[in-house]
């Protein structure tokens, strides 16, 4: 027999090893790039209604593979349903992930499988529960409804926080199946929003969110302890609480301001009157306690490896913190530059926006946005972006290290990454005088280029940062004047022509307006439509300051009245009158008035009358109703106020602003922050205005229900008390105590005092015990004379015969 057991112990160890390599060897084909073939339906429905696990598992699989991939599944649902009972947690779980998927298309089968499911809810195994009550709030089927609520509130009261989480995401699901089982939930989310297992809290903030946001009465008691639990939440219940807490602080912590005035310095006598005395202190914010503890938390999820906690964090210290929260964010926000390039991409957006509002804080970090060649032009262009908004607060040495970067890469092959380099430098002159100069200079060298876009680019910013101080740039206009002949971009000719006709006028004996406009005139026919508008407004222009220039030569001419200019309305501030005589003046007085006319020979005004007639038989629209509007405010030389003002008014310097200020005020990590606005996506999450101060909600209901003095404080920040500290306290009540009832201080006692004190207990010992054995001598010769004394009488009675025993005898 004993051999027999040998042998079959054998053959099972053999069986088992030969199912191991079955399994490795199917493992293997798995990782086989080729595609699996389906098996045929009623072979997968033979391995379904097998009575071997390894049967029903091996055609749960086939099914999942396919349902997938996109193929009908649903004939199997008869022959899958009746496995849901099986004790195989494998199985189960398959079971359950096709029930799911197919729960909604046949919701009649389904419901054969609910009773089954929850008898699961009782299992021993709190997986097996959690999948349970995971899989019932899944089946769409509003008829069971109440069933699902009534799973909650088991797994609500389960021991397993395993269960309580599932038992949290399954209340949005019965909500959307039946809204009217609302009061039922808002009590299992009340439970479970006090649970004291962190990732049950979050879970339970994620199902606040989105069955009943505006219930923030049921946040004031749980609010202190959401907060000692964000730490340890994971990320999805992290982003969850933030977003929740950032709408609370919102709605019931208001913001408070202060006025600090400055120290008051006194003389060296009392009397003596300070200088500062007067001075007039600036607004602090004060944060309120509850909304401190809040932020203190947050900081320590600064170190997230999520970077969307990252974010969201930054997002909190923007809405609700002061400045020095948010410059407390600005290192971790650049440390996301070392991940991949699509969350590199994604963080940059965001540094942008919160540079915007702290630029200064980002200088530090002006090495960590280095173009590289292996960028894309998104990202290289939101670096390029960033440089520029801390440039004029960096340093003289940073700012030539950036000027030089930006000069590298106006050389650069990619023409979007120049494009973008010329803008940089051209925002980088804005904001620094001294580095105009050579920002011009470098602007200079690309008019000549090749591409026209490029050149057109550089014009537009050389033209912002002439119109800064145009009396210094004279000889720019000049040199530019001369590109013309090499520049082929009409946008970029167009520029250049603006330029000589806005300062022409400046210096009169090297004014090479005229003949810039002679050059032009030639080649008017074939200017592009841009060209050929500016060409005119030179025209214009020219022969404004020829007249201008004319009647300042002739001081003997009559001023022309403005009251026959224009009516009162369009140059005065009172109103005109509208029965005032609208009759024209008299000959004699326009006569005087268009006394000595220009000289028609001179050569300015034969090109404006050249010009007007080119542009009169033009096929634009555009250019004909614009030389028809010049034409007619020139048409009086002697009236040309009018003229002047449209035409020779200051132009306001032009500022260009960061590319990222249209995305000012979007919220920080979403959407529209990375889109725009122009993809139609809302400004993400909208937080509700400051509660304001009087009306916010009384700040004890977020004191926790049997918590002392000391609750509400987490390790840290403020929290709960270590057992140290504890057992401190209780000490320090027991002295206290002892105290009172004058038994006087406990003094700490050294080894020389514990050792005295042993000592005279010994003596007191010793001198106790020689009291005993003395009491005990003397105890002994008492009882030993009472003994010779009862001996003596005995024996005198015996002599007189007086004895007791000799009467009786």
């Amino acid at each position: 027999m004993e051999s027999i057991s040998r042998i079959s112990s054998i053959l099972e160890t053999a069986r088992d090893l030969t199912l191991e390599a079955a399994q490795s060897a199917g493992a293997a084909r798995n990782l086989n790039p080729r595609p699996s073939q389906d098996l045929p339906f009623l072979q997968v429905k033979k391995l379904l209604d097998s009575r071997n696990d390894r049967d029903i598992l091996e055609g749960l699989r086939k099914v999942i593979s396919m349902m997938y991939r996109s193929k009908p599944c649903l004939p199997y649902f008869s022959s899958i349903v009746k496995n849901v009972a099986s004790p195989n947690i494998e199985i189960k779980k398959l079971v359950y992930i096709y029930l799911l998927h197919y729960a909604e298309s046949e919701p009649d089968l389904a419901l054969l499988s609910i009773n089954t499911i929850q008898k699961s809810l009782t299992d021993q195994n709190p997986q097996v529960r959690a999948m349970a009550l995971r899989v019932m709030s899944g089946i769409k089927v509003p008829v069971i409804s109440q069933i699902v609520s009534l799973a909650i509130k088991r797994g609500c009261g389960d021991m397993s926080p395993y269960v309580r989480k599932a038992a949290a995401l399954a209340i949005p699901k019965c909500y959307k199946l039946d809204p009217n089982t609302m009061p039922q939930l808002l009590d299992y989310l009340t439970t479970l929003l006090g649970d004291k297992q962190y990732y049950v809290a979050g879970s339970a903030v994620t199902a606040y969110l989105e069955i009943c946001p505006e219930r923030v009465d049921l946040i004031h008691k749980h609010y202190k302890s959401l907060v000692r639990k964000l730490v340890d939440m994971d990320e999805w219940g992290q982003l969850a609480t933030l977003r929740l807490m950032s709408i609370y602080a919102r709605r019931c912590l208001p913001t408070k301001t202060k006025k600090m005035k400055n120290s008051k310095s006194k003389g060296f006598y009392d009397d003596e009157a300070s200088e500062e005395e007067g001075s007039v202190g600036q607004e602090v914010q004060i944060v309120d306690p509850d909304l401190e503890l809040f932020l203190k938390a947050c900081k320590s999820l600064l170190h997230s490896r999520n970077s969307a906690v990252i974010v969201s964090v930054a997002r909190c210290f923007l809405d609700l913190g002061t400045p020095e929260y948010i410059d407390s964010a600005v290192g971790p926000l650049v440390a996301l530059l070392r991940g991949p390039q699509d969350v590199q991409q994604i963080a940059l957006y965001n540094i942008v926006d919160v540079c915007l509002a702290r630029p200064e804080r980002f200088v530090r970090y002006a090495d960590h946005f280095f173009v590289h060649a292996s960028d894309p032009f998104d990202v290289a262009r939101l670096k390029l972006e960033l440089w520029t908004l801390i440039y004029p607060h960096c340093e003289p040495h940073i700012r030539d290290m950036i000027l030089c970067e930006l000069e590298h890469f106006t050389r650069e092959l990619n023409p979007e990454i120049v494009q973008e380099s010329v803008r940089a430098i051209g925002r980088c002159a804005q904001g620094d005088i001294q580095a105009s100069a050579r920002c011009l200079r470098l602007l200079l060298e690309q008019v000549s280029s090749l591409d026209g876009n490029l050149s057109a680019e550089s014009l537009t910013v050389i033209r912002h940062l002439i119109q800064k101080d145009p009396q210094s740039h004279v000889k720019t206009v000049i040199r530019l004047a001369k590109n013309l002949d090499t520049t082929p971009n009409p946008e970029a000719r167009a520029t250049i022509i603006w330029l000589v006709g806005e300062f022409a006028g400046i210096d009169s004996k090297n004014n090479i307006a005229p003949d810039v406009l002679r050059i032009l005139a030639k080649g008017f026919a074939d200017e592009s439509e841009p060209a050929k508008l500016q060409i005119v407004l030179l025209a214009a222009k020219v022969y404004l300051h020829y007249l201008n220039h004319f009647r300042e030569q002739q001081p003997h001419l009559p001023q022309p009245d403005s009251s026959q200019e224009l009516p009162p309305s369009l140059y005065s501030d009172e109103p005109a009158n509208p029965f005032a005589s609208s009759s024209p003046p008299p000959p004699s007085e326009t006569r005087e008035s268009s006394e000595v006319p220009p000289n028609p020979d001179h050569p300015i005004p034969k090109l404006w009358n050249y010009i007007l007639l080119l542009a009169r038989y033009d096929t634009s629209y555009d250019l004909r109703d614009r030389t028809r509007t010049y034409r007619a405010l020139l048409a009086n030389p002697s009236s040309t106020q009018l003229a002047s003002l449209l035409l020779l008014a200051p132009k306001p310097i032009p500022h260009a602003p960061s590319p990222s200020e249209s995305r000012k005020g979007l919220t920080l990590g979403s959407t529209s922050l990375v889109l725009g606005t122009r993809v139609g996506i809302g400004q993400g999450l909208e937080l509700p205005d400051w509660v304001e101060e009087g009306q916010e909600p009384d700040p004890r209901l977020r004191d926790e229900v049997g918590a002392g003095k000391d609750a509400g404080r987490a390790i840290g920040v403020g929290g709960e008390r270590p057992a140290g500290e504890a057992l401190d306290a209780a000490v320090r009540v027991e002295k206290e105590r002892e105290s009172e009832k004058g038994k006087g201080k406990m003094v700490e006692k050294s080894l020389e005092d514990w050792l005295g004190e042993e000592e005279k207990r010994e003596e007191s010992d010793e001198e106790t015990e020689t009291e005993e054995e003395s009491e005990y001598e003397e105890i002994t010769d008492s009882e030993e004379e009472e003994d010779v004394d009862e001996k003596a009488e005995t024996k005198r009675l015996v002599d007189d015969g007086t004895s007791p025993s000799l009467r009786l005898s």
